[in-house]
């Protein structure tokens, strides 16, 4: 069987893997660099700076825990005459050496996936594919960004991971300078003095934690009426507090119209004729699929209206023998997502025995300072009345070891079925909620009650101990009541 993948980001390499253990011959068609825009110039780098910044963060708050800071000529002196002022005036970040740690790590990562290919006997093409027919790709090949030639690449099976790319704003283009995409970031030379952050939905929320952590005065503008509209009310509430709190402006209800360079900086436009001035701006108002010039109208691919690749729940196009899968569908763009369907694809595609995607178990994450990590059913979910469920909140301020590291911002949520208590969702806002995220997303793959989950130990003290509380009190609380008319 012959593969060919177009793409070679977490969706195209995890496929290429799967495939080539099934003992197909696969062929894997890469423009950027494997690992694609999540390893070279999104997720990766964008949580690699975030690792910066929340070093960052840790230090403000080290005068409580009893560090204090001397500078070289107070060396000898006393700890009592150490000057106790917050360590963001006496520390910096410089953009130069984090900016030269992103690119190393995300290029490192990406010959790492190379280099794992080349063992698994995967062949990788540099160029870009084209369909001629829909087993039949044309591929303009590069080399070091040069066109060399054009192969021609017949297959089986042909799996569609093109990615996204970041979203433009007509009258608001980024010039790599002042106006920025998300990719622009890692080329500055300064971290920017004042940044107007367009956009407060994951991206723009999680680059303004970072940034303002690294020093810079932070304008956030948000066209809805709170930061995070996507995630739970009550992490987005808390995380918009905190931003406040640490100095952050928040402009709500307010639409960007342009952005404009002045003589030291930037104008920000908004639609109400209000303007925002700042030294840097950067534009996350979302991502479109990178699909344009690859002829998929020529071989009866269908997108939706905003250019996204339409598949089902095995990442089938509606081209037979034809899959897609990754940000190019719209699914939900997450790498983990990508990969999962990825791998899908390529179950079904060689005749493998395979589980549909499925949405409802997917955990996602927003990287801001603190975290806020959800899997299942949501909050909007049981208020709407699509969801009947018992809801547990137990706040992290009561938690040993959240006051042992001076943790006083975050809470964790659980929702479990009435009567029988299965764990149906959670919302975790915590440090490293990404990684306390996974016992409730174990809990939701597998239909855990509360009472299993209450009956699993846990570490004392830890911030993991707050879940299993809150199964404890989930296991007394009384089943929910239907609303009238339910």
């Amino acid at each position: 069987m012959r593969v060919a993948i177009l793409g070679g980001g977490p969706a195209g390499y995890e496929a290429a893997l799967v495939a080539a253990q099934l003992g197909a011959q696969v062929t894997v068609v890469d423009r950027d660099g494997l690992g694609g825009s999540c390893v070279l110039t999104d997720c990766v780098p964008s949580k690699t700076l975030i690792a910066t910044s929340e070093l960052m963060e840790q230090l403000a708050g080290a005068d409580e825990l009893g560090v204090r800071f001397k500078s070289a000529e107070a060396k000898h002196a006393s700890w009592d005459d150490a000057d106790p002022a917050s360590p963001p005036d006496v520390v910096t970040v410089s953009a130069p050496v984090v900016n030269a740690r992103v690119k190393r790590l995300a290029l490192a990562q990406s010959m790492d996936v190379a280099a794992r290919l080349a063992r698994e006997g995967i062949d990788v093409i540099q160029g870009t594919g084209m369909f001629v027919e829909p087993h039949r790709i044309a591929v303009a090949q590069t080399v070091a960004g040069e066109g060399s030639g054009e192969t021609m690449i017949e297959s089986d099976v042909v799996l569609i991971c093109t990615g996204a790319h970041p979203r433009v704003v007509p009258g608001a283009e980024p010039d790599g300078e002042r106006i920025l995409s998300w990719r622009d970031v890692y080329d500055l030379t300064d971290v920017p003095e004042r940044l107007v952050v367009v956009g407060s939905g994951v991206t723009g929320a999680e680059f303004a934690s970072a940034f303002q952590a690294m020093g810079s005065a932070v304008t956030l503008v948000s066209s809805r009426d709170r930061v995070l509209p996507g995630e739970d009310a009550d992490a987005a509430g808390l995380i918009e507090s905190v931003f406040s709190r640490r100095g952050m402006t928040v402009v709500k209800q307010a639409r960007a119209e342009s952005v404009r360079r002045t003589t030291d900086g930037v104008v920000v436009t908004l639609a109400d004729g209000r303007e925002i001035a700042g030294s840097h701006a950067l534009m996350t108002v979302g991502s479109v699929p990178s699909t344009d010039g690859m002829g998929l109208d020529k071989v009866g691919i269908v997108v939706d209206e905003r250019g996204f690749i339409t598949v089902d729940k095995v990442s089938r196009t509606s081209a037979p023998g034809v899959y897609a899968a990754g940000d190019c569908t719209g699914v939900l763009m997450l790498a983990s997502v990508a990969a999962m369907q990825g791998r899908i694809a390529m179950w079904h595609a060689l005749g493998e025995a395979v589980q549909p995607l499925r949405l409802d178990t997917v955990s996602a994450t927003v990287f801001t300072d603190p975290e806020i990590a959800a899997v299942g059913v949501s909050q909007a979910d049981v208020e709407s009345g699509a969801v009947l469920a018992q809801t547990i909140k137990l706040p992290l301020a009561t938690n040993a070891r959240a006051k042992m590291q001076g943790v006083t911002d975050g809470f964790v949520k659980l929702f479990a079925r009435p009567g029988s208590t299965t764990i149906l969702g959670g919302v975790v806002v915590a440090p490293r909620a990404s990684e306390l995220i996974l016992s409730v997303s174990l809990a939701v793959q597998h239909g855990i009650t509360a009472e299993q989950f209450a009956h699993t130990f846990s570490i004392y003290p830890s911030l993991s101990g707050s879940l299993t509380e809150a199964a404890r009190q989930l296991m007394r609380s009384p089943p929910a009541i239907p609303a009238a008319g339910s």
